[in-house]
């Protein structure tokens, strides 16, 4: 009876083929073994040194800029970098030269696809950071910008959030933000108002100057090392039109407004106990509907009842504005 051999053979072939296989990796990992042993070492301390370069880095960033989220995106960055580093050096150790450069490449091609997909956002957030850095303006300052104006709320990386007086939240975006012309009105922590006043013809205008300069004081949030100014502008239409300047602390939106109406109270008061005329508008109202003609006439013309014309005036210092009178 004869046995086949044969499948038994090509067994034994292919157990001695992956015994020296394997043979062959040993001694590649013997002769690896201090390769390893410094790439673990350099691996570890690459960890140890992220940590330290991230804690290092959020101690120097506080000095410069107190943007939580620029502090924590700058402190993630250098940790991420290290790290990225030291794995380089580590597949460098290991002589695997090819990946690193693979891996080079590709990050170059994927930033750059990145880049020209979100560049409104890397517009943005470059912005951001250029002024967490120079910081033209912190939360709380009352700022006007791309026609809006109100308080800081937020800053972040991405827009900058305004309150408005009226109570509405704005996002301006960074990139808007920083290209166009800011107003920063809290940033020195005063303020001047221009407060425009008219006065009547007839009266004393060296009179009225003191009148107001005295009834200016005590005015919450006024500045007393600034004297208060009052210059004549123009002569307006019914009128003698100037301005009373004066200084106020300015820290909120409020301040500028209340300062400004207990100013026109006082003022008011002062006019009204010192006998100073506030004019009113003067308007003349004309009833003749052909080349001038009186009333009466048009309406006799027309075959109407005639009716006495009448007069309008104008009242001042508390009269009745409106009279009616009958022509005589």
């Amino acid at each position: 009876m004869a046995f086949n051999f044969e499948p038994v053979t090509e067994i034994n072939e292919a157990f001695q083929l992956l015994w020296r296989k394997l043979e062959l990796w040993m001694k590649q990992i013997v002769l690896m073994l201090p390769n390893l042993f410094l790439a673990t070492l350099v691996l570890v301390l690459t960890f140890v040194a992220a940590r330290i370069f991230r804690r290092t880095s959020d101690k120097l960033l506080i000095r410069f800029t107190h943007s939580s989220a620029l502090n924590n995106l700058v402190g993630t960055t250098v940790y991420v970098s290290t790290l990225m580093l030291g794995i380089f050096f580590t597949l460098s150790i290991l002589k695997l030269d090819k990946t690193v450069t693979t891996l080079l490449a590709g990050a170059g091609i994927i930033g750059l696809a990145l880049g020209f997909a979100f560049q409104d956002i890397a517009a943005n957030f470059i912005s951001g950071v250029i002024i967490a850095f120079r910081k033209p303006f912190v939360v709380g300052d009352v700022i006007e910008t791309n026609d809006h104006f109100g308080t800081i709320e937020r800053i972040n990386l991405r827009t900058v959030d305004i309150r408005r007086q009226t109570g509405e939240l704005v996002k301006v975006p960074n990139r808007k933000v920083f290209e166009s012309a800011l107003t920063n009105f809290s940033h020195y922590g005063i303020r001047r108002i221009d407060l425009k006043v008219h006065v009547a013809y007839n009266e004393d205008l060296e009179r009225v100057q003191q009148v107001v300069k005295d009834a200016m004081k005590d005015i919450p949030h006024m500045i007393s090392g600034k004297d208060v100014e009052v210059v004549f502008e123009e002569f307006g239409p019914s009128s003698i039109n100037f301005l009373v300047r004066y200084w106020i602390q300015y820290k909120r939106q409020t301040d500028f407004v209340n300062a400004k109406s207990d100013a026109i109270i006082k003022i008011k008061k002062a006019f009204d106990a010192n006998k100073i005329e506030i004019p009113f508008p003067v308007t003349t109202l004309n009833f003749g509907v052909k080349g001038g003609k009186d009333l009466s006439i048009n309406l006799q013309e027309n075959g109407s009842d005639a009716s006495p014309p009448l007069q309008l005036e104008v009242g001042r210092n508390g009269e009745n504005p409106v009279k009616e009178k009958a022509a005589e």
